[in-house]
């Protein structure tokens, strides 16, 4: 009987290189700005950093606790610093053990993680903005209340914001594309 015989055939094996030579890959989706960069860790930090000083700034003034909308602008400035934190420290973990963040699941968190917390501190840097100009501009109350105190934490919630939109931006697109 004529049976075919498997037939091996020797693979050379690939050249030794040097490492510093060749310096690792860097993969086109690591866009930096997304969980487990450099940028993504900077962003975070700045998230953290803004949210921290509005929160430091509008409970300086002894008057916050009167309105509604302070004190939802302290409960969504809390919501956005340990959101943050919590991810920069996840950050940090990713970028100390070069390992990637880009699973599904965990970009899925992520991205609903950062869309809630954007919309919450939007939504509170606009109630409180405009809370501030009705005590500011249409009731000319600024003397008896912390008008600039109010208006500096609000700015501060603004930029905290814009630094969460290309966190959560990048994280939409990136699990809108997989």
């Amino acid at each position: 009987m004529f049976m075919s015989r498997p037939a091996v055939h020797p693979v050379e094996a690939p050249p030794v290189t040097d490492a510093a030579d060749n310096p690792p890959r860097v993969r086109m989706k690591d866009v930096q700005g997304m969980p487990g960069t450099h940028g993504g860790l900077a962003l975070r930090l700045l998230q953290f950093a803004f949210a921290v000083a509005a929160l430091g700034i509008m409970v300086s003034a002894d008057d916050f606790t009167t309105v509604t909308a302070f004190r939802y602008f302290i409960a969504a400035a809390i919501l956005q610093g340990l959101w943050s934190i919590s991810l920069a420290f996840l950050d940090i973990y990713a970028i100390l053990v070069k390992r990637s963040l880009q699973n599904t699941r965990v970009l899925c968190v992520f991205t609903i993680g950062d869309g809630i917390t954007s919309t919450l501190t939007f939504a509170a840097a606009c109630a409180s903005s405009g809370i501030t100009v009705l005590i500011g501009n249409d009731l000319n109350l600024c003397k008896s209340n912390h008008c600039t105190t109010f208006e500096n934490a609000t700015a501060m919630a603004f930029i905290s914001w814009f630094a969460v939109s290309p966190s959560f931006l990048l994280n939409f697109w990136s699990v809108a594309s997989k």
